[in-house]
């Protein structure tokens, strides 16, 4: 396992992108219209736009890369895979204004699970940018070179995810 990124991660609107080239949609619900799940977006060819709880400040947030599929940690309350497909080894972690590079292992086709614990607690709480403290809600992405397959929600325990989920699938 490498880890790309461990920290926390400034949001602002409740977003966070992993893109090939730092250049990212304008339109979060557009990056999920027409899938099952509405916390991963991965119609954006090379990128995904991943959705937290916490509108703005600043979130746990770990992105990984494993060489295959591993297991599925049950801590995590939301857990959602789709395929990425992986054009360079320089990636390019967003949200806002903030552009942070991010180093994968492998190229292609790869599988993202995007994990998250405390969604709702993150919703109901929103800090400012001059808050020391990380919101309440943490998250995980992790990346494996894997053949595309359909995307997929796992699990799913929170409001504000089974609300991305219907605006996505809606």
């Amino acid at each position: 396992m490498t880890e790309v990124f461990v920290g926390n991660m400034a949001v602002h609107y409740g977003f966070i992108y992993l893109s090939a080239d730092g250049d990212v949609g304008d339109d979060l619900v557009d990056a999920a219209r027409g899938q099952q799940n509405g916390l991963c977006g991965a119609l954006v060819p090379h990128q995904l736009s991943l959705i937290t709880g916490l509108h703005t400040g600043e979130v746990g947030l770990t992105v990984e890369w494993l060489p295959e599929e591993p297991p599925i940690d049950l801590a995590w309350e939301e857990v959602v895979e789709v395929s990425f497909e992986v054009p360079r080894h320089d990636l390019v972690l967003s949200s806002f204004e903030i552009y942070l590079d991010v180093r994968v292992p492998a190229t292609g086709e790869h599988r993202a699970r995007y994990c998250a614990v405390n969604m709702d607690a993150g919703r109901q709480l929103d800090t400012t940018e001059e808050d020391d403290e990380p919101g309440p809600d943490r998250y995980l992405l992790q990346l494996w070179p894997a053949p595309i397959e359909p995307e997929r929600i796992v699990r799913q325990t929170s409001e504000i995810a089974a609300y991305w989920h219907s605006v996505a699938g809606g």
